[in-house]
């Protein structure tokens, strides 16, 4: 070849080498203006590149500050400020996926460039601004190609996000939006999950690891591959003394840590007051009732709904009130701050009295049941009446609804019901490997015995404590608020106040003997009493209530009309439904254990009934306060009324049917109370209050007919008392609480229980 065509090929390679070059470069410019334009892919508008929709879980949390719980749909992240993050987590993220993070403008064209000659072999060369633009906006990529394209409109995305962010915020919304798996969104999530600290306490150690995981969270969990966490931890920290974050040393010494986790996995199941944050959830998301969405036995609960609707700002506040933009509150995603009335320490020690007394009480329960064909049922049933019982459970389940929904039919599906299979069955030891039928296993639930507790602040309403059942993963029917049972003797100090209010005093005095009343039908009615030794003495009010006197509940409901004690145990917040009829002296009312304890305020209050309180105050996630709650108070007896029944109210706790409390328990604070007890010992209640709480607390079987048959075990200073003498012993044993046992009954010098007498 001579030398004249050597020229032209060598021409003619770099005419064809520049103008391929210049149409590369021609096309890059173009794809990058097209993707500016939005002709390509999606870029973001300005605005929501101004507020990225960052869906944030709502975090609830107790008076004493102590975080509760969290309300999410699909990600429980939790946003945090850049103050709260340590510094050896900005340090550990910056030396590991960005060294010269503070230097580019959200491309970093040496880390490209060093990407491109390397084919990908020294990383991606994506820095964290670039990291945060994929995870706020590129979808989960199909292929190669797809992510191919992703990737210049994440450059485009990142160089805006410079522009519109300072390097602290890019990082702070970085680590908000990192998915660290488990159900932990956002660093603060992540450490609460993996080491159940803040991300301000974080060690070197422990961020490092957390940091780790952001190459590959999968590839680098720390619970399911804790040796190459540990390697992957130890990079970090490696990466951190390269650029002078830590010493040599320093990285030495920690790289010889074992990896230690305190792993909480995070389940709405678990943790502290589980009933209390299900019963809120469902009071923030209500929905304006509607009359005809309520089945016709059901009208009752419409008008507590419509009542709370009406009257409860924080019922339904989800639907009640917007956002700036016009949209409604959303719970799952707004990243309010809840701010409520519980005290962390009161609900534990409240937890821990239910499950100390229900526990022993279950093993008294299985021993009276023990052989017995009809356990745990009452032994005055009939095997008919017990199969039927059973029917109606097997038909209320799950599993037979959704074999119904297939379509199977009556008898296969009874077949299925009654065929072995290997289960787990609830025990207070934990969960037990078994082989039962489907039906047996119902039958096994049923022989344990629920619970409802709640302490209430009579003065403000705050609710401090609030237990809905023994065990919320298996027993999740609540039955603080929602249940409600038949109130036995716990009623009669609504009857004993209709009376005082009338102008009795405690000293009053009357026969004890049986009374006959005639019913609404003409029917005579004579309630038995089981104090008949007592038979033909002259006693007072005052022994009357102490002792749960049937017999001196009808002479006062002989005085009354049916009517006038149904509208005033209205007045004191029993919503539900109330039959006017004679025997209500003796308590056969359903009533919930939240309406009882917001009734028995009015005593301790000066005759003010003040209703329940669960919240406070409810932040925005910028945390700018967008509610602010008070409690409602009621005028229901006068200022005597009160004292007069206080005064009988504390003789129950000192002489009468509470008086273990003394004995057994040995607490000797000022303290009022009432016990109850329904018919075949169905129901056991307790009330007790002193001068700064109010507590109720109700035990019984899921069906009526499961109970106790001896009136010992079955009565209500057996079952729920031990519950109420248990917290109080712990409530008054933690000084920091405030509640001191001597604390007096606001009572006026000039009261004199007996000035009626005289």
């Amino acid at each position: 070849m001579n030398k004249t065509q050597s020229n032209m090929n060598k021409k003619k390679f770099l005419a064809w080498f520049w103008g391929l070059f210049l149409a590369g470069i021609t096309c890059v410019v173009l794809i990058f203006w097209f993707i500016t334009k939005g002709w390509i892919g999606y870029l973001p508008p300005l605005e929501e590149l101004q507020n990225p929709k960052n869906r944030y879980a709502s975090e609830l949390f107790t008076s004493d500050m102590q975080s509760l719980g969290r309300y999410y749909r699909n990600e429980n992240r939790i946003g945090v400020q850049y103050a709260d993050l340590s510094p050896d987590l900005i340090h550990a993220l910056v030396a590991t996926e960005d060294a010269r993070f503070y230097d580019h403008t959200g491309v970093d064209s040496k880390a490209v460039f060093r990407a491109v000659l390397k084919l990908g072999r020294a990383g991606g060369g994506s820095t964290l601004t670039q990291q945060l633009a994929k995870q706020l906006w590129s979808p989960r990529a199909n292929n190669i190609f797809e992510r191919a394209l992703q990737k210049p409109i994440e450059w485009v995305i990142a160089t805006k996000l410079e522009r519109l962010y300072s390097k602290d915020e890019i990082l702070l919304m970085y680590l908000n939006q990192f998915d660290f798996l488990y159900n932990a969104v956002g660093i603060k999530s992540a450490a609460h999950v993996y080491f159940n600290t803040t991300p301000a306490d974080l060690t070197i150690e422990q961020a490092a690891t957390l940091v780790g995981m952001c190459k590959n969270p999968s590839l680098y969990n720390p619970v399911r591959h804790p040796e190459r966490a540990t390697n992957r931890r130890n990079t970090v920290l490696s990466q951190m003394a390269k650029y002078d974050f830590i010493t040599r040393q320093e990285c030495d010494s920690l790289q010889a840590l074992p990896l230690t986790l305190n792993y909480r996995s995070v389940d709405h199941k678990q943790g502290l007051a589980p009933y209390f944050r299900e019963n809120l959830r469902k009071i923030l998301t209500a929905k304006e009732p509607v009359e005809s969405n309520y089945p016709e036995w059901n009208r009752q609960q419409y008008a507590i709904d419509r009542y709370q609707w009406d009257t409860n700002p924080l019922y339904g506040f989800c639907n009640k009130n917007r956002k700036p933009d016009g949209s409604y509150y959303d719970l799952y995603q707004d990243g309010l701050r809840i701010y409520t009335t519980i005290d962390s320490r009161m609900q534990r020690y409240a937890e821990e009295a239910v499950n100390e007394h229900m526990r022993d009480l279950q093993a008294r329960f299985f021993r009276e049941k023990r052989k017995k064909s009809y356990a745990p049922f009452s032994r005055d049933l009939s095997k008919d009446e017990i199969d039927g019982i059973m029917t109606r459970s097997m038909r209320q389940s799950d599993r037979y609804r959704a074999l119904k929904r297939q379509g199977i039919k009556e008898d296969s599906i009874r077949r299925i019901f009654n065929t072995p299979v290997e289960m787990q069955v609830f025990t207070y030891d934990g969960l037990r490997d078994t082989t039962l039928s489907p039906l047996d296993s119902i039958r096994w639930n049923k022989y344990f015995l629920r619970c409802g507790f709640m302490s209430i602040d009579p003065h403000n309403g705050h609710v401090k404590a609030y237990v809905g059942g023994p065990d919320f993963a298996h027993f999740q029917y609540d039955m603080a608020s929602v249940g409600r049972r038949q109130v036995g003797s716990t009623v009669k100090p609504y009857l004993y106040t209709l009376a005082v209010e009338e102008g009795m005093w405690p000293c009053h005095k009357t026969v004890n003997e049986p009374v006959t009343l005639i019913d609404g039908n003409g029917v005579e009615w004579t309630p038995r009493d089981g104090h008949d030794q007592n038979r033909g003495d002259t006693v007072t009010l005052q022994w009357g209530l102490q002792q749960s006197s049937n017999w001196i509940s009808a002479y006062l409901m002989s005085l009354f009309t049916p009517d006038q004690l149904a509208n005033l145990m209205h007045s004191f917040g029993i919503q539900g439904q109330i039959d006017p009829v004679v025997s209500l002296c003796l308590g056969p009312c359903e009533v919930s254990v939240q309406e009882m304890a917001d009734a028995y305020t009015t005593f301790v209050n000066h005759g003010i009934r003040t209703e329940p309180l669960y919240v406070t105050r409810i932040e925005d996630n910028n945390g700018n306060i967008i509610a602010s709650f008070t409690p409602l108070t009621h005028e229901v007896i006068n200022e005597l009324t009160a004292y007069k029944m206080i005064t009988m109210l504390r003789a129950v706790v000192d002489h009468g049917t509470g008086v273990r409390l003394r004995f057994r328990y040995k607490i000797n604070a000022p303290m009022g109370g009432k016990t109850g007890t329904t018919q075949n010992n169905s129901d056991g209640w307790f009330m007790g209050f002193t001068p700064s709480l109010v507590s109720g607390c109700w035990v019984g079987g899921e069906d009526r007919a499961v109970h106790f048959d001896s009136m010992a075990e079955g009565q209500g200073a057996s079952m729920a008392l031990p519950i109420y003498a248990l917290y109080m012993q712990k409530i008054y044993a933690d000084t920091e609480l405030g509640y001191a046992p001597d604390e007096q009954f606001e009572l006026p010098d000039w009261f004199d229980p007996n000035a009626g007498c005289k």
